[in-house]
């Protein structure tokens, strides 16, 4: 008898179990791609689908969705930068990525902490509208006088160059008389950043600590530091900036060529009532804006004086760290509160030096708020202006910003700008803004998911045509020759020359840096 056979009915349909174990690894496939990346990268041992991403801040109220874009681009970065070689030291760990999470965490946590106590001594308003225009009128001022002496004896009879009679005047421990970065500086900036963010199991081994501090000094000088130094750099973000500006020139009116008539008559009489009520209705909603705007300043300034431990700014603010389960929080590491208390720094600019005054540490954020001098925020700026476009040259441009500055460094609206200021300020650092930057940036630095090659520095000719386009911008406009002169290309010209040294633009970079380090980090100016 033959081999046993089943009846054709019981036999099972090869065809029918390809498909049935084909689709079940697609779906199964589907369901892991569903999964965002971060959930699958940074926390691999949690179930994806009742997870939800821990915060990265300590502030409650930061939107979830800026959370997830933040997830998302350090999940990005880790599996392009970090997973290619760490597959080959070990190919089945997955504990790797969620440590890097973790300290990266506390990172976050320690520069909110310290944004919220800059914002709450503020230091902050102080950098933006005092410390950085000062810093950027000296530059101009100290080149402009370096481009006076070339052709004097100072210069040896024109044997030296502007870079070299600007680093004379302007002389930085950074920067080298040829304009190069002293590596040494950046990496003590570099230590104190890392001893004060990093946990101190990721702080105490130093080969650890060595290599993580010469990885971000190659790319802080190199990558960064070397590319906005360069004057097709900022030419270009200055342009890019002017053209995302909305256009504000009147349409032109189309003329018709037919006479005098009653339906003429009538549409002009409609379009003037149409127009007068758009105006009426324009200025009633800028009243009422108007109102709520003083409304929301002066319980912003009365909030951060009498409470200095809480702002409006979800950003800045540092309530008390909310409960999270241990499983889920990626920083397993208890944060340590920080004893130092440092005074605000108040930096000085000179033309050789930036000079900090150091106050009492020991003094509290009560009495330096209860010490009311005028801040006079506008002023620095407008000083600014004045010097970039050589406004004083110009009877029209110097009587309009030195009318200007008497009405809003003075009386009322002096004060009212002092607190209306550091409250634009707040509105502008938002969540939104953040949110918009990371995205940005997600998108730029991995547009299918993994890196863009490197952007190939432009041409001489092409940095040329952008130089053309800046100085060129305002050609045409009917309120430029107020501020800029009868030939508005030229004054943008001149307002550009000080921009155009590689060697001069590193000595205003590395003074900015400063600035910033003195913000956050004011214990290492301390008895400067």
């Amino acid at each position: 008898m033959s081999a046993l056979s089943f009846p054709r009915k019981l036999m099972p349909n090869r065809r029918h179990v390809a498909s049935s174990v084909a689709s079940n690894g697609n779906s199964s496939h589907t369901a892991n791609r569903s999964v965002p990346l971060s959930k699958r990268l940074l926390f691999p041992t949690t179930l994806a689908s009742s997870f939800e991403l821990p915060p990265l801040f300590l502030n409650p109220s930061i939107s979830p969705e800026f959370n997830a874009e933040l997830y998302d681009f350090i999940a990005l970065a880790l599996r392009a930068f970090v997973q290619p070689w760490w597959t080959k030291i070990t190919r089945y760990d997955k504990e790797f990525l969620p440590i890097i999470t973790g300290i990266l965490t506390h990172v976050f946590r320690t520069l909110e902490d310290r944004l919220a106590k800059a914002r709450q001594r503020g230091d902050l308003a102080e950098l933006v509208f005092r410390n950085v225009p000062t810093v950027i009128t000296q530059h101009y001022r100290d080149f402009r006088l370096a481009q006076s002496k070339l052709t004097s004896s100072y210069a040896a009879g024109g044997a030296l160059s502007i870079p070299t009679l600007f680093h004379a005047s302007q002389s930085h421990m950074a920067v080298k008389p040829g304009g190069e970065i002293d590596l040494d500086y950046v990496r003590f900036l570099v230590d104190h950043i890392l001893k004060t963010c990093l946990p101190k199991e990721d702080w105490d081994p130093e080969a650890e600590r060595l290599i993580v501090r010469e990885i971000i000094v190659k790319i802080v000088v190199q990558d960064i530091l070397g590319k906005i130094t360069q004057p097709w750099f900022i030419e270009k973000m200055i342009l890019q900036q002017l053209m995302n500006i909305p256009s504000t020139k009147p349409k032109v009116a189309v003329s018709h060529s037919n006479g005098f008539s009653m339906h003429t008559l009538l549409v002009f009489v409609l379009t003037m009532i149409q127009s007068i009520s758009g105006v009426c209705l324009a200025l009633v909603h800028a009243y009422r804006q108007l109102i709520v705007t003083i409304r929301e300043v002066n319980q912003h300034s009365s909030i951060i004086e009498t409470a200095p431990t809480y702002t409006l700014d979800p950003l800045l603010h540092n309530p008390p760290p909310p409960s999270l389960p241990v499983e889920t929080d990626p920083l397993l590491i208890s944060r340590t509160s920080s004893n130092r208390s440092a005074s605000s720094l108040k930096p000085s600019i000179s033309s050789s030096s930036l000079d900090s005054s150091s106050g009492d540490p020991s003094s509290s954020e009560e009495e330096y708020h209860d010490t009311d001098y005028p801040h006079d925020h506008a002023t620095c700026s407008l000083l600014m202006l004045a010097e970039i476009f050589t406004t004083n040259t110009r009877f029209a441009s110097n009587t309009i910003l030195s009318t200007v500055g008497m009405a809003t460094s003075q009386g009322v609206a002096g004060r009212w700008l002092d607190k209306f200021l550091p409250y634009l300020l707040t509105r502008t650092l938002s969540i939104s803004l953040m949110q918009n930057i990371t995205r940005t940036a997600k998108h730029t630095l991995f547009p299918n998911g993994y890196p863009a090659p490197p952007p190939i520095d432009p041409t001489a000719e092409e940095q040329a045509e952008t130089r053309r386009r800046l100085v060129e911008f305002l050609d045409g406009d009917a309120l430029a020759p107020l501020l800029l002169g009868p030939n508005p290309s030229d004054t943008i010209s001149t307002a550009l020359e000080p921009l155009e040294s590689r060697e001069c633009n590193v000595h205003l970079i590395m003074l900015l840096l400063d600035q910033i380090m003195g913000v956050l980090f004011p214990e290492l100016f301390k008895g400067t």
